[in-house]
């Protein structure tokens, strides 16, 4: 499944140009995920992109809910979003790892409060 934030340029028709599937979403907004959960999420930019609208603790704790216990995240932003995002994640109980100070890297853990 492939999300294009609504506020990004629509890459949504060469997507279905490949067979592939999508959406438009506000990631501001919960995700209607039901039935399903996912195994791995993908963004380029998306949180630099939400800290003029949003707080993105919300935005990490929507993805802590649509991955499934062992699912990845693949993030790729600015150092200062980073520097933001990977202590939220840590207290979600993520393994987390930084690569070329771009890349963020993260397991989403079995954990039960």
């Amino acid at each position: 499944m492939n999300v294009v934030p609504i506020d990004q340029p629509d890459t949504l028709p060469v997507i279905f140009d490949r067979g592939l599937i999508g959406t438009y979403h506000d990631w501001c907004e919960s995700f209607n995920t039901y039935p399903r959960t996912y195994d791995l999420l993908h963004s380029s930019s998306l949180f630099g992109n939400l800290t003029k609208r949003c707080d993105i603790k919300y935005v990490a704790v929507e993805m802590d809910r649509i991955l499934r216990p062992g699912g990845w995240v693949i993030l790729q932003d600015t150092t200062e979003v980073i520097d933001k995002i990977v202590p939220i994640l840590r207290s979600l109980h993520w393994t987390v790892s930084i690569s070329q100070d771009q890349f963020v890297v993260g397991k989403k853990g079995f954990w039960r409060p």
